[in-house]
């Protein structure tokens, strides 16, 4: 009997519960700002002027308030040149001459010039002006000062002392991304970080030390 009751059971069970609306789970959703929800805490779009808000916006206050920022201002390379008298620097490390003995003469760049009309490489400069001069120009120019006797004496070597550095590059990279190598303190991926770098370094490098080859080998 005991069997029997505990089988009625069940099924009376089972039968009441085929008659009950299922229960449906709702989540929750609460929309998160600056201040996290706190009544103390401060809103900073209340608290922030309406010229602050956005880039452009930004740009302008900082116009209005000095003329000359950084921020705001484009890079002027010729005037730096001046200032820091590289064309003297230049002459005193022989860069000029090297470049020749190198391959890369007036006539070589005067063949040049077609080709990179055709590439359409001075159309896209022209529409880049802006991150050439205040990027590309910048490091190059302020950098200049400390590159042209490293320059100066790769050049006196010739390809392999820039076929070597890029060697350098490309090795320490693909040694930090076998290995899993990770930035201290950070965590995160030092083939990714320092590749940032590594990899743009070692195709320049290496594509100098390729053009070099190629004009040694046309003189």
């Amino acid at each position: 009997m005991a069997p029997l009751a505990q089988l009625l059971v069940l099924a009376v069970a089972t039968g009441v519960s085929a008659f009950t609306a299922p229960v449906a789970l709702t989540r929750t959703s609460t929309v998160l700002y600056e201040n996290f929800g706190i009544d103390f805490a401060e809103d900073s779009y209340e608290n922030t002027p309406d010229v602050l808000l956005g880039e452009a916006n930004y740009k302008q206050w900082v116009e209005g308030v000095n003329d000359n920022a950084f921020l705001t201002r484009t890079y002027n390379p010729l005037k730096r040149v001046r200032e820091l008298d590289l064309l003297k620097a230049t002459v005193d490390a022989g860069i000029l001459s090297k470049l020749e003995k190198n391959g890369l003469d007036l006539v070589t760049i005067e063949k040049l010039l077609p080709v990179l009309e055709e590439l359409k490489l001075l159309e896209t400069a022209g529409n880049l002006q802006q991150i050439l001069l205040n990027l590309v120009a910048f490091f190059l120019v302020e950098g200049a000062p400390f590159l042209l006797g490293p320059v100066g004496g790769a050049l006196e070597v010739g390809p392999p002392a820039f076929f070597l550095p890029a060697a350098i590059c490309a090795v320490l990279e693909v040694y930090l991304v076998l290995n899993d190598v990770e930035v201290p303190l950070v965590g995160l991926p030092a083939g990714v970080v320092l590749g940032l770098l590594l990899v743009p370094l070692s195709v320049v490098f290496g594509g100098v030390g390729v053009a070099l080859s190629s004009l040694k080998s046309k003189a």
